[in-house]
């Protein structure tokens, strides 16, 4: 890109062209105190003014996230006018902002906040009414709070980048403006996929995950038995919260620190990652094999399997019937695990620690539960995992490296690991589907075919054994319906097609950590464009120190299958590991 000379606080500069002049700044040293400091096209209204700058041939100040640089433009960003201006703008949006610091869920990690104390705002420089407040509780993964909303448009613009969808708009005129599904409906009442990606881009407390926490704290009273299980995402992102560098994997330190929660078993759902495998590889071939319906989809995401059945319930017959891993290993630890230890199902209490707000919709799904017992009892995000371990006074830095436990549950396989990476479900299922067909191991365990930590299509075209199996990958909405409407107009060339909810996988989940500059312990500058290949690593090469990378290998899971599922696909498996899906009404007319 061509070059172009400015000027920052008098001094030269040479900057690429087409850059804004927060963008400019940036790249010559200096931080412009704004709202975007996660900008990637999510907050492109200018809307906030925090971020005002003089700049020649501009009549005014500007707002310098919008401004694009030009041929010899000098920008004064200390200068009184733009200090002054900046700290106003910042006040004006404090005097129609809730400001219950102390018991607001984002506290320390509020971008209003912080730029509060950057710009010196005072919270009573401008006194009047306040907007009518509306808040949203009722869905199970999302909450809504308009009395913290500074109207910056981030979240309408991530649903719609990430998934194509129009959840979230700007309601009503002036003063009245709020942010909110169509008509100021509820989310429950809205064609929400309840992802979470929204909260993710949120700068304030407006929009937060539904805590389940208490129903964690409650059942620890009662005289239950209390299980925790973990997502492989989560240990790629726990330790950002506690000053570890983004993908820093902290598995033996998190194990530790649940067993110090309080919690009588700590399980990886790894293992329910290398069960749905051998349920879904066996799908997948038996599909092939005796003519079933094609392309088969992957099940394991629930923003993805609430888009469908919202969206395309006509093709829920394409999706796999396999529960997702979390919902899979808490069939079985309220089975197979309570028949071992001689305890009565009622008397467990599954914990599923995910990346992922939208598992909190998915437990309560009446399609999982056996026997009326649901699958899983309670659903936190690694977020909440971390208030639950700084409120409990542990110092994570200094905890012990521990292991799972190891009874029943405790081995897993690279594969199961590698799960939380967008096509980390293919490569973890052709790895099995390629045993099944040759009767050998692949030599190169790794299918680079699938691999990639971005959303997008990613497709590839394998021969095992004179096999061909066409393969696609998608994550994020905007892209899978590329793939459906393929499916949908008769034109898929796929047998096997991997769809997960969020942008890059569940390492992008809408539960993970908050990916700020300002908040991240990370001293690279590219952080906000690798974050998620850094998380991704972490979880690939827990993959490569794995002795056991194949499901189908996992000591424990041929026991299972040995000893009380008998085979992949049985009818004890279907009864325990299988689902149904069905369209929402209203939604697909």
């Amino acid at each position: 890109m061509a070059k172009i000379n400015i000027k920052i606080e008098g001094i030269p500069y040479e900057v690429e062209e087409g850059m804004t002049i927060l963008e400019a700044a940036k790249s010559c040293g200096y931080e412009i105190p704004s709202l975007c400091t996660f900008n990637h096209g999510e907050c492109n209204l200018g809307s906030c003014r925090v971020c005002l700058v003089e700049a020649t041939g501009a009549r005014g100040l500007v707002a310098s996230c919008v401004y694009p640089v030009s041929e010899g433009m000098e920008v004064r960003i200390s200068s009184p006018a733009a200090v002054e201006a900046r700290r106003e703008s910042v006040e004006l949006l404090l005097s129609n902002h809730n400001q219950n610091c102390q018991q607001c869920e984002k506290n320390e990690y509020c971008e209003l906040l912080h730029v509060a104390k950057l710009t010196g705002a005072r919270d009573d420089a401008f006194a009047g009414m306040h907007s009518k407040t509306y808040v949203d509780r009722l869905a199970p993964a999302l909450v809504r709070d308009t009395s913290k909303c500074i109207l910056c448009g981030r979240c309408v613009a991530r649903c719609q980048n990430a998934h194509g969808l129009g959840i979230l708009g700007f309601e009503n005129r002036g003063f009245n403006t709020i942010v909110s599904p169509a008509e100021n409906r509820g989310f429950s009442d809205s064609p929400c996929i309840q992802c979470g990606q929204c909260v993710n881009v949120c700068p304030t407390g407006a929009l937060m995950e539904h805590s389940e926490i208490d129903l964690v704290d409650e059942a620890m009273r009662s005289n239950k038995h209390v299980i925790v299980q973990v997502a492989p995402a989560v240990r790629a992102a726990l330790g950002e919260e506690f000053g570890y560098p983004v993908g820093t994997p902290v598995t033996g330190k998190m194990i530790a620190a649940l067993r110090r929660l309080g919690f009588e078993k700590v399980y990886d759902v790894n293992f329910g990652a290398d069960l749905t495998i051998m349920e879904e590889g066996h799908e997948l071939l038996s599909r092939i094999q005796n003519g079933g319906i094609l392309p088969m989809i992957t099940s394991c995401s629930p923003g993805w399997i609430n888009y469908a059945e919202y969206n395309y319930g006509d093709l829920l017959p394409h999706l796999s019937s396999c529960k997702s891993p979390h919902e899979m290993q808490g069939a079985i630890i309220k089975s197979w695990w309570a028949e071992q230890k001689g305890i009565d199902p009622e008397d467990i209490f599954v914990v599923s620690v995910m990346p992922c707000v939208a598992k909190k919709f998915e437990r309560q799904r009446e399609q999982l539960q056996v026997n009326g017992l649901p699958d899983v009892d309670a659903v936190i995000t690694t977020r909440e995992l971390a208030k639950m371990i700084k409120r409990s006074g542990i110092m994570f830095t200094r905890l012990p490296e521990e292991d799972w436990d190891p009874d029943i549950m405790g081995d897993y396989s690279g594969a199961g690991v590698i799960f939380g990476v967008t096509g980390g479900v293919m490569e973890a299922a052709l790895r099995t589907v390629y045993f099944k067909l040759t009767g050998q191991e692949k030599d190169d365990i790794i299918f680079e075919e699938v691999r990639g930590h971005d959303a997008g299509i990613r497709e590839a075209s394998l021969d095992i054994n004179g096999t061909t199996v066409n393969v696609a990958i998608a994550s994020g909405m905007k892209s899978a319906k590329v793939l459906l409407d393929e499916i949908r107009e008769g034109k898929s060339k796929y047998q096997f097609i991997e769809i997960m909810g969020c942008p890059g996988g569940c390492i992008n989940g809408g539960g993970q950590p908050y990916v700020r500059p300002c908040f991240l312990p990370n001293e690279d500058d590219d952080i906000i464009d690798t974050y998620k290949e850094k998380r991704a690593k972490a979880l690939y090469s827990e993959d490569e120190r794995q002795t056991i990378r194949q499901s189908h290998n996992n000591p424990q899971i041929i026991e299972l299958y040995d000893k009380f599922l008998g085979a992949p696909n049985s009818h004890k498996a279907h009864k325990l590991l299988h689902t149904t899906y069905a369209a929402r009404e209203g939604f697909n007319d």
